[in-house]
């Protein structure tokens, strides 16, 4: 009796193995295999558009001989200039604080060779998202006028930039399908299925202005410009010899 149990169970684990052969062979059956010739090509397309917003960085700073001085003063003006920022018909809810720091001036002296501060620097930067570019100057002379003594940047962006990209897209394929024709004409067959499409791109590249430091007579002058969406597509396609 105990043979036959025995004989049972290496005949229950020789079915097992078998199963688990069988199950690892399926297993390679089913993954895809790579067959035959390929041609990868790569090409880049772009599309311009025109800039519908912009992000302006307003800063006040300000100085005193001490840094609760200092931060009193810039308050006051900071208000000052959202409040103008806000009359000029920019909603609250589109100017955001992007830093505010306070650091002390130091003075090195030669003769005792020591550090004292002789002040303190405060400094409060905030971000104005400006939807209508007609109002960019506006913005900018009202809040140079209540106080604001530095204008970091100016950054243009469109609100829809999908089309644009869409066409950089289209640009890019046609192109890269197109080297992949050639080459498979040239080397005597013609073009198989895709295989692998991939694409990147940097987006719109913003424009940035330099630093306004004080105000002009005239109105400022702004010019949006335009913008350009630059797109790279990598494509992989089956070739097809030219039957015998």
């Amino acid at each position: 009796m105990f043979r036959m149990r025995v004989k049972s169970l290496c005949i229950a684990l020789s079915v097992m193995a078998l199963g688990v052969s069988a199950t690892s062979v399926r297993a390679q059956v089913l993954m895809p295999a790579r067959s035959g010739p390929e041609i990868v090509t790569s090409a880049s397309g772009e599309a311009r558009l025109v800039p519908d917003r912009a992000a302006v960085y307003i800063g006040v700073q300000t100085r005193a001989s001490t840094a609760a001085a200092a931060a009193r003063d810039n308050a006051q003006r900071q208000s000052a200039v959202i409040g103008a920022v806000i009359a000029a018909g920019v909603p609250r809810e589109q100017v955001s604080t992007e830093n505010y720091s306070v650091s002390p001036e130091t003075r090195y002296d030669q003769q005792t060779q020591k550090t004292t501060v002789t002040g303190y620097v405060v400094s409060n930067l905030v971000r104005v998202e400006v939807r209508r570019i007609d109002q960019i100057a506006p913005v900018l002379d009202a809040a140079l006028a209540k106080g604001a003594n530095q204008i970091n940047s100016l950054d243009f962006f469109s609100s829809n930039s999908d089309s644009s990209r869409h066409e950089a897209l289209a640009q890019a394929i046609a192109r890269a399908r197109g080297d992949a024709e050639s080459m498979a004409r040239a080397a005597g067959g013609s073009l198989g299925a895709l295989l692998e499409l991939t694409t990147s791109d940097a987006g719109p590249r913003p424009v940035y202005r330099m630093q306004v430091s004080a105000l002009a007579a005239a109105p400022t002058p702004i010019e949006a410009g335009q913008q350009t969406v630059h797109v790279t597509v990598s494509g992989r396609w089956q070739y097809q010899p030219a039957p015998r």
